[in-house]
């Protein structure tokens, strides 16, 4: 299937690893030049590696969302490097679980800083590249935000944020021709997923196997989910094929139904 995405340019937040990195490897697979960034600058050197060797472009830029100028330091560095803009994966961010009464104001703060307060600058940043390029942006925030539980209430607000702000966004881009999705994905095989199987199976004594299928189980799904998955999407949505596609919150989570 043709996507239309040869010569595009692409920024992905968060491209160190996990579903950051994915999605960055899927776009330039489908012809993205793409502008990489996180704060774990050997990672990303790998990631260009691999984008460079299929002959597309590839610029790094190793620094904080959370800084006060970074969001806007980025962007002109994807102008000079990459010359514009056509898609933007909001994608870095995360927030600290626990019981509610034990969360302090500072763990509040930190998991708005960068997956709410960073997005939203970066978004702002952006967003004249976009509009002058008629582009996309996709925001992953993550099904907590639709499914709020006890031990994740920071994780569920925050994506319940990005979501309604992503949603703003694509009232904003139907004036302006900038496509704005959300992508809520639940359970993706991450370094975090690992360290939650691995004290499922410290609290159970379970083998890894057993744990896995235990978890779930529970969760009411077949199998955890992969970066993959996610980067498939996300290529899809910015490609010229899901173009109707617009102010779409989408749940990629397997169909979980949670049963714990």
């Amino acid at each position: 299937m043709e996507l239309g995405l040869k010569g595009k340019v692409a920024l992905v937040t968060g491209s160190s690893r996990g579903i950051g990195r994915s999605a960055a490897l899927a776009l330039a697979a489908e012809g993205c030049d793409v502008m990489l960034t996180g704060r774990d600058q050997k990672a990303l050197e790998e990631v260009a590696g691999k984008i460079r060797a299929t002959g597309r472009r590839a610029a790094i830029s190793v620094l904080d969302l959370r800084e006060p100028g970074a969001a806007e330091k980025l962007i002109e560095q994807v102008k000079r490097e990459l010359g514009g803009l056509d898609i933007l994966v909001n994608n870095a961010g995360a927030t600290k679980r626990g019981d509610f009464l034990a969360l302090t104001d500072d763990d509040w703060t930190d998991g708005y800083a960068l997956k709410m307060f960073g997005h939203v600058r970066l978004a702002r940043a952006a967003w004249p590249l976009l509009k002058e390029r008629r582009g996309s942006l996709i925001a992953i925030g993550g099904t907590g935000g639709r499914k709020p539980t006890a031990e994740f209430t920071i994780g569920a607000s925050v994506n319940a944020a990005v979501a309604a702000f992503s949603k703003c966004l694509a009232d904003r881009g139907k004036e302006d021709g900038v496509q704005v999705n959300c992508i809520h994905p639940s359970m993706v095989e991450t370094d975090r997923l690992w360290r939650r199987i691995k004290a499922e199976m410290e609290r159970t004594g379970l083998p890894e196997d057993k744990a896995r299928a235990e978890m779930c189980k529970g969760f009411g799904i077949t199998r955890f989910g992969r970066v993959d998955d996610v980067a498939d999407l996300i290529t899809f949505l910015v490609s010229s094929r899901a173009t109707w596609m617009h102010g779409a919150t989408i749940d990629l989570d397997g169909g979980e139904i949670p049963t714990l």
